[in-house]
């Protein structure tokens, strides 16, 4: 054994014992990825993986609604500046979204998050299922999404779902500039990592400074030599930030989103995927891509046979407007710009 491959073989066990120690087989395997192209082009695709079904449909919010957080008392209270589209899981709790401004937010679990302390938790309360819509009402920047964080005067919690699973998130942000944050919650601490071209991609444990360091190894071996190939957090990290520094860049808004969606596919997991022993391991339900310089929302749902968008541009977004809805289970034959295929509903009623 030559003097190299004895230090690529101690090098690969030192990075398997750290992804061992840090993480198993996930049932919560989320994928988030900036694809940047040219002429401003940046399009976040992410995942929604679980081990049953999230029924999740397309929500079009118009701007100037009056809002709240959560049912509890003294709940943070706002009227939306923006308008957006937001994936509404259950028809009660926004997962993502992008508004008019190019500004997206994604929430992807995290196991190791604890979201408040005995300080935060005597803030105003807020809720996990109206969260990502009141940085989504409220904010156009990276920036201001950072300020109201480092504020922190609000209390996060969330209703269980799927028979009592906690809903332990962290979220990636990034605006119309390219400039993106994680946020990640440390026993009530709101930690934020920040960055430009450098945030490639994201998934779920361990956190943010520990994923890196996983990253980093792996960039020196070299993608074209050998990527970690499992199911896990660390290593569709490491494949997803790979092959999206490594495809070609365009400024064709269809194009862009269609490179970044055979990325994702790389990092996703097989529907109905199992592993022996594992039987919580998830496989992906849905894939989003948003297209922050064009404003358009694609949606993929696995058991589709095409993918479509919501032109944000298109919608009637003034206040006033009527809240417009796509139930993502009549759209398996769609494919294309579908905004005309909005239809008027009440708005959604939050499981806070």
């Amino acid at each position: 054994m030559t003097r190299l491959s004895k230090f690529m073989k101690k090098g690969l066990f030192m990075a398997a014992a750290l992804v061992a120690g840090v993480s198993s087989q996930q049932a919560d395997a989320c994928t988030r990825i900036i694809y940047q192209g040219n002429d401003s082009l940046i399009v976040i695709g992410r995942s929604l993986d679980w081990k049953t079904p999230i029924p999740t449909n397309v929500y079009v919010y118009p701007r100037g609604m009056e809002k709240q957080g959560s049912d509890r008392p003294g709940a943070v209270t706002w009227t939306s500046k923006y308008g957006a589209v937001y994936a509404v899981g259950y028809d009660g709790g926004v997962t993502e979204g992008m508004n008019e401004k190019g500004l997206s937010v994604n929430g992807l679990f995290c196991k190791g998050t604890v979201y408040d302390n005995d300080t935060s938790a005597t803030s105003p309360p807020m809720s996990l299922a109206m969260f990502p819509a009141w940085l989504l009402d409220m904010n156009a920047t990276t920036d201001e999404v950072i300020e109201v964080m480092r504020k922190h005067d609000f209390s996060l919690s969330g209703a269980t779902f799927d028979e009592g699973t906690v809903s332990a998130l962290h979220w990636g942000v990034t605006d119309a500039t390219g400039h993106s944050a994680v946020i990640e919650f440390d026993h009530g601490d709101i930690k934020i990592y920040e960055g430009t071209t450098d945030m490639h991609a994201m998934t779920n444990d361990p956190s943010w400074p520990q994923m890196q360091a996983i990253v980093n190894y792996w960039e020196k071996i070299g993608g074209r030599n050998m990527l970690p190939g499992t199911v896990s957090s660390p290593d569709r990290c490491v494949r997803a930030t790979y092959f999206v520094t490594h495809v070609e860049k365009t400024g064709d808004a269809d194009l862009g989103a269609s490179i970044a969606r055979t990325v994702l596919f790389n990092s996703c997991v097989p529907y109905t995927y199992t592993v022996e022993g594992e039987p919580n391991v998830s496989s992906t339900q849905w894939r989003s891509f948003s297209n922050l310089r064009d404003k358009r929302y694609y949606f993929d749902l696995a058991v589709a046979n095409g993918f479509y968008y919501v032109d944000l541009n298109k919608c009637d977004l003034r206040k006033g407007a009527p809240v417009r809805k796509i139930t993502t289970t009549d759209m398996l034959n769609a494919c294309g710009d579908q905004t005309k295929a909005l239809k008027v509903v009440p708005p959604f009623t939050p499981m806070y």
